[in-house]
């Protein structure tokens, strides 16, 4: 599901932790971290969403971290069955006794009906949504005008590798998780996340290769930046919902994990590596050191 252009779009970008490159090559490559104690070593490899088909984007450095890992962890699971996800859209998403367009201004629903035939969606399948779902089901616009394809993402890319390797794939959060982290906003969160996606969807693209320009350069100040420093100004509360709150789970989660043996690959959403209360920051405060691999 993916995390939306703006600072909370950007997040919603990284979220989910997927992977975007560019059309130009770059010398730099993706940041990758080490976190390790005398008998476990566990990679954590930050992502974007979405990736221009062709585009390679793995170093010889991640590629080897991966190759030489025991299992493989996600941000959220990937269901092979697309009927989990379109079910769970359906229990969360739709309000039948409220339609969205009674819930918008008039010129930001005129909006979102443009956003919505730009895809080939019919208007009217938007009235049934909940504005949180219309945000998701649009963002994706400025990326195809851009080239972007989600069926390129690196998830996709990861899932096959680690199958083919016969390595485990564990998450950190179920899949209803996820969509419950947007199906719990309050009415205004959500109405603010679906404006925030329409008034920038004219200059998405721009955003999503600066994003991209970022991570492909493993720019981890910039990354800072454009996706945690607007999140946390603009929209606090969100960035403690969908960031801080998150990397403290997965903190717990990765100590526990250091305390069996073996080597792990873990692909989060680049928002989650950078800034003051990033996943390496909540690690330190249980004392575990991450280290950036050179």
């Amino acid at each position: 599901m993916m995390i939306l252009l703006g600072p909370v779009r950007r997040l919603a970008l990284a979220l989910v932790a997927l992977l975007a490159m560019g059309a130009s090559p770059v010398l730099a490559e993706p940041a990758l971290w080490v976190i390790k104690d005398k008998d476990s070593t566990i990679y954590l490899f930050g992502t974007i969403h979405v990736l221009k088909p062709n585009t390679p984007w793995r170093s010889p450095k991640i590629a080897r971290a991966l190759q030489g890992a025991d299992d493989v962890v996600m941000e959220i699971e990937q269901p092979e069955d697309a009927t989990k996800t379109r079910d769970l859209m359906l229990k969360y998403g739709v309000d039948r006794t409220s339609p969205l367009s009674g819930k918008l201004k008039p010129e930001s629903y005129a909006k979102l009906q443009a956003a919505a035939q730009a895809m080939g969606l019919p208007p009217q399948g938007l009235e049934p949504m909940r504005p949180w779902l219309a945000a998701l089901t649009v963002f994706p616009v400025p990326l195809l005008r851009a080239g972007y394809d989600t069926e390129s993402g690196v998830e996709k890319l990861l899932t096959a590798q680690a199958k083919a390797a016969g390595k485990p794939i564990s998450a950190f959060e179920t899949l209803e998780q996820q969509v419950r982290f947007f199906a719990d906003m309050t009415p205004a969160q959500e109405i603010e996340l679906l404006e925030s996606t329409l008034d920038e969807i004219d200059g998405g693209a721009a955003e999503v290769d600066a994003l991209v320009a970022a991570w492909t350069s493993g720019d981890q100040a910039e990354l800072k930046r454009q996706i945690v420093d607007e999140m946390r100004g603009d929209y606090p509360d969100l960035y403690h919902l969908l960031l801080v709150d998150r990397n403290r789970d997965w903190a717990r989660q990765l100590k526990s994990k250091l305390n069996g043996a073996g080597v792990s690959f873990v692909a989060v959403g680049a928002g989650h590596l950078a800034g003051p209360d990033s996943l390496q920051a909540q690690l330190a405060k249980l004392g575990v050191k991450a280290e950036r691999v050179e």
